[in-house]
């Protein structure tokens, strides 16, 4: 046992795997160990493991400036170069970036940036945030409590009601839908939920409402056809602001530069950034706003005589660096075109596992997939806590592969962009063979339901 306290982890069943070294699509442990890292990291290390150019950009820049804060006006060509950079892709209108060092800090970042603004012009009590069941934004105080998941809640007696976070329907048709309900009927049914929830509270007293475009610890739930056009409608017609958390789903996760974009979605008001933004190699996050909600910001930082928010390493040169590295290779090798392709690979050959015995349901979109474990396949009954899917976790890894257990009895996979065809058969391979180890686990232990 270590001293450390473990993130997200059992405190009483730590079980250390003690991880040494990566390269490529790989990562080993002090024991000699190879494991496929199916997860890439924790949804981020798009690029893999010890590439070289992140590690080149990372030195050259710590050799030339290895830090210099942002306070007070002072800034460095490398952040001013990356802001512009990440305005120019995104799918916004004249954007503006504050850099913070993680997704959570960003969603925090962007609460604040709400309350100032409506304060800005004139609107205070237009301070609420919509947020969606099984959602997750964060580990903060404020980031959690926009966080759907029981699990981030409990024992912490986090402030939602001081902070104004709501609570909608998550839009995942295979858990929610009712007996006979089609998909069309699912939308319209938790779309008119939305609505009369901003009736109920008054659509003066809302500011935003927060999604990821697709889901990723809750799950990887992609909404049907249809939600998102309804949901952007319905904030339009309320002037409400859309907040997209692109967290996980930028930068070619989802066949797409971003999430949005597979979705659907329209010039959101507001994105966060972070994971894959610089590979993982360095910490970095980005919240960004339109030029409209900024504009409104400058004058009330003049009467003040400080915008007073922002964090030591707020746009650190290094990190900085090494993420518009992480961009240009995204762009000079056609990496969003190629994980599209590979994307589509890879959903197929997980379609495929659709007739395994324990398999409720696979459900994804590009790089990302989630393959949702049941105890009757007929009537998608759920196994009674998220011993299954730890069960299964385990078995990957004994078998050679990283993935992680998430919404209780589901798998989730999000290797990195860098990973071939025959590395995802590997990987499917592996699945496969875990699957079949699960469900001898879980009959020997009667936790198949027979009807």
């Amino acid at each position: 046992m270590s001293q450390i306290i473990y993130p997200t982890t059992n405190l009483k069943k730590p079980s250390n795997l003690v991880i040494e070294r990566g390269e490529g699509v790989y990562v080993y442990d002090n024991k000699g160990n190879k494991y496929l890292e199916a997860m890439a990291g924790l949804w981020c290390s798009s690029l893999g493991y010890n590439n070289k150019e992140l590690i080149d950009a990372c030195t050259d820049q710590m050799s030339k400036l290895s830090y210099s804060h942002m306070f007070g006006g002072k800034t460095h060509q490398v952040g001013i170069d990356l802001a512009e950079k990440l305005t120019s892709m995104v799918p916004m209108n004249n954007a503006k970036v504050f850099f913070g060092n993680s997704g959570s800090d960003a969603n925090d970042t962007h609460i604040k940036l709400l309350r100032y603004y409506f304060n800005a012009i004139g609107k205070p009590q237009k301070y609420k945030i919509i947020a969606r069941e099984r959602s997750y934004h964060g580990v903060t105080i404020a980031s959690a409590s926009l966080t759907g998941l029981p699990v981030n809640h409990s024992n912490f007696d986090l402030p939602f009601e001081a902070l104004g976070i709501l609570r909608t329907d998550a839009p995942h048709y295979y858990r929610g839908a009712l007996e006979n309900e089609s998909e069309i009927e699912f939308v319209d049914r938790i779309t008119n939920n939305l609505e009369k929830l901003i009736i109920e509270e008054g659509p003066e007293t809302i500011a935003a409402f927060i999604v990821e475009p697709i889901t990723g610890a809750s799950g990887v739930i992609v909404p049907p056809p249809g939600y998102y056009e309804k949901v952007q409608a319905i904030l339009e017609k309320y002037d409400i602001l859309f907040w997209c958390d692109e967290v996980i789903t930028a930068f070619g996760r989802t066949g797409n530069d971003f999430g949005s974009n597979t979705m659907g979605i329209k010039s959101p008001d507001l994105m966060t950034l972070a994971k894959q933004l610089s590979s993982a190699y360095m910490p970095i996050s980005a919240s960004l706003i339109s030029g409209d909600i900024y504009q409104a910001l400058i004058e009330p930082s003049n009467k003040v005589g400080v915008f007073g928010h922002g964090y030591t390493y707020s746009g650190h040169p290094v990190a900085c660096a090494v993420a518009l590295k992480t961009l240009e290779i995204y762009q000079r090798d056609n990496m969003f075109d190629d994980a599209a392709v590979k994307g589509d690979y890879m959903q197929s050959k997980l379609q495929k596992l659709n007739a395994h015995p324990l398999v409720g349901e696979i459900r994804g979109k590009g790089m990302i997939a989630a393959v949702e474990m049941v105890a009757n396949k007929k009537t998608g009954q759920a196994f009674p806590n998220g011993d299954i899917g730890h069960y299964a976790m385990a078995a990957c890894q004994r078998l050679g592969m990283i993935t992680r257990a998430i919404a209780g009895s589901s798998l989730a996979f999000c290797p990195p962009l860098i990973i071939t065809t025959s590395q995802i058969d590997e990987m499917i391979f592996v699945l496969e063979k875990a699957l079949d180890e699960t469900l001898i686990y879980a009959m020997k232990n009667n936790l198949i339901v027979k009807v």
